[in-house]
């Protein structure tokens, strides 16, 4: 069996960490938390940065610091069901060419949080992310994009995941250069995604391994916030890098 490490990226104090930390660390080999100021108390080896960085770049931070041929990268707040690292690494090495790995993500009641989704669209995308959301009401018109009338039980094929809680082969990384430090924040697991299909790597989801996700999902509830506006540069930038998604409006 592969070895597995864990990075947990926090911006600061999360009152989620210990949970997820208590969770995650049985289930791998090497544990470390990257963290903006202030610092946390955590049981984890503990990198906190002088000054906040985004979430690639933490993440790239943390995957620096670890050797293990596979690396679950995940949010202060999820909370891996038992089982769910093994769940994630068996599969991916039974399956050279599985670069990203995830899980089922599950809202903190325990219902389904749609976590595999088609890459996105410019017009879905202006409907998602500006006021047009509440009237047109993506989560019911943009079925296809959520996956929300798909729910599998054995692994399958995916564009893209949410980066809450990723399982990723190191060797996949190094080739792609990791995570774009250019997203602060969101579409960082999206362009990791594009780019790693493009470079011949499957990305799976593998729905027998569980993860509890309390997922906030700021962007989808208010507008003309700082997320929203880090939301809008990363759109941007993928369309910049990507331009030949312009092509599927």
């Amino acid at each position: 069996m592969s070895s597995v490490a864990g990075v947990v990226v926090t911006h600061g104090p999360h009152p989620e960490l210990d949970r997820c930390l208590a969770a995650l660390g049985p289930q791998v080999d090497e544990l470390v938390v990257v963290s903006n100021p202030p610092a946390p108390a955590v049981d984890a080896r503990l990198i906190v940065n002088e000054k906040a960085r985004g979430f690639a770049a933490n993440a790239n931070r943390g995957i620096a610091e670890t050797t293990a041929p596979f690396v679950v990268l995940a949010n202060a707040d999820t909370e891996a069901r038992p089982g769910a690292v093994a769940a994630l690494r068996d599969f991916a090495d039974e399956h050279p060419r599985c670069g990203i790995a995830g899980p089922l993500l599950l809202n903190s009641d325990g219902t389904f949080q749609p976590s595999r989704r088609r890459f996105p669209t410019v017009t879905g995308t202006i409907v998602r992310r500006t006021p047009l959301r509440a009237v047109l009401k993506p989560q019911q018109r943009q079925r296809s994009h959520y996956m929300l009338d798909e729910r599998h039980v054995e692994p399958i094929q995916s564009d893209w995941m949410l980066g809450a809680f990723l399982l990723l082969r190191r060797r996949m990384l190094d080739e792609l250069g990791g995570f774009d430090e250019g997203f602060r924040l969101y579409g960082e697991d999206i362009d990791l995604c594009y780019r790693a299909g493009q470079a011949g790597w499957e990305r799976w989801f593998v729905p027998y391994a569980g993860v509890l996700h309390a997922h906030a999902a700021v962007t989808d509830k208010r507008f003309l916030t700082r997320q929203t506006l880090w939301h809008w540069r990363s759109i941007a930038r993928f369309v910049r890098k990507h331009p030949e998604r312009l092509r599927n409006i």
